[in-house]
């Protein structure tokens, strides 16, 4: 299933940015922009959101996703003049825009449908208040971020490993998207220092740093290989 994203903003260089962000790290989800007023100025465009759902009309779906109360407002217009068939197409996420924006791609990057992708953008609203989320490293914790209840027990896994940090940046958004990726290719449920390896926002949610410890841990039918990747991609510095 190949899900398309459309990003509504009241500035056009907040959409197209927003867009471009998003494929450095999903090249392959067609993404749109439809941004600011048919002149230039700040607002929305009914003619740009409609041209918009034009364009990502080979997708089986498409995710919206907005920044403004108004933006809303404007898109369910546009939805209104849809056919049927078109509009059952279309959902509209209310995902904070760049952080749902970036969830959405990564997860229709690795394959997910049309509910995945609402699902992982989504989780944009509700990391900040996950308690199972990890906290951010701070200076007395070189080794990067725990979660907050203390690490898991790692005698439960059936694989684990932890490897150091390599590349410069850290755990940035784009090795973080590629961990998410490899992560998302096995059946196995991973996590990395305590979170939901295959969930974007909880790895960007670490901020670790280079020398950073990379706990990860597999249970499942390909553990084993999971972990392997992982800690192989981790060691290689994520091409950087």
């Amino acid at each position: 299933m190949t899900v398309g994203i459309l990003v509504v903003s009241h500035s056009a260089a907040i959409a197209s940015g927003t867009v471009e962000l998003a494929r450095q790290m999903a090249a392959d989800v067609p993404l749109v922009a439809a941004g600011g007023t048919d002149d230039g100025g700040i607002g929305t465009s009914f003619e740009a959101i409609t041209a918009g759902i034009e364009e990502l009309a080979d997708a089986d779906a498409v995710v919206v996703l907005c920044d403004l109360g108004s933006a809303y407002l404007t898109t369910d217009t546009a939805l209104d003049f849809l056919d049927d068939d078109a509009r059952a197409r279309v959902h509209v996420s209310l995902a904070p825009l760049v952080e749902g924006t970036v969830a959405a791609a990564v997860a229709a990057q690795t394959g997910g449908d049309v509910d995945a992708v609402l699902a992982a953008a989504a989780s944009a609203a509700t990391l900040g208040t996950d308690p199972d989320r990890a906290s951010r490293p701070s200076p007395d914790q070189p080794g990067g971020a725990v979660p907050a209840d203390g690490p898991g027990p790692v005698d439960d896994a059936a694989a684990s490993e932890t490897v150091d940090l390599v590349n410069a940046s850290g755990l940035h958004a784009r090795p973080a998207a590629e961990f998410v990726k490899t992560a998302a290719k096995y059946e196995a449920s991973v996590r990395v220092n305590g979170v939901d390896a295959k969930s974007l926002l909880a790895i960007m949610a670490l901020a670790l740093p280079k020398g950073a410890s990379v706990a990860i841990d597999a249970t499942g039918p390909d553990a084993r290989d999971a972990v392997d990747a992982l800690a192989s991609l981790v060691r290689s510095g994520f091409g950087e």
